[in-house]
């Protein structure tokens, strides 16, 4: 029954934590666009691609 003492104030602290990490991450933009970031793979970058045409 003790360990029921430790636990819930352990868990309670958990929660909010994670609901405080939810909310900064809302309020930074991490979950404003969630498709690009997906797609962004698919696509090369010019960049790169112009300087590996240089060195060769």
């Amino acid at each position: 029954m003790g360990i029921i003492f430790a636990i819930l104030p352990l868990s309670i602290l958990f929660a909010i934590g994670g609901i405080a990490a939810y909310f900064w991450g809302v309020r930074s933009g991490q979950f404003d666009d969630l498709e690009t970031p997906a797609m962004r793979i698919l696509f090369d970058d010019e960049e790169q691609k112009d300087k590996n045409d240089r060195e060769a």
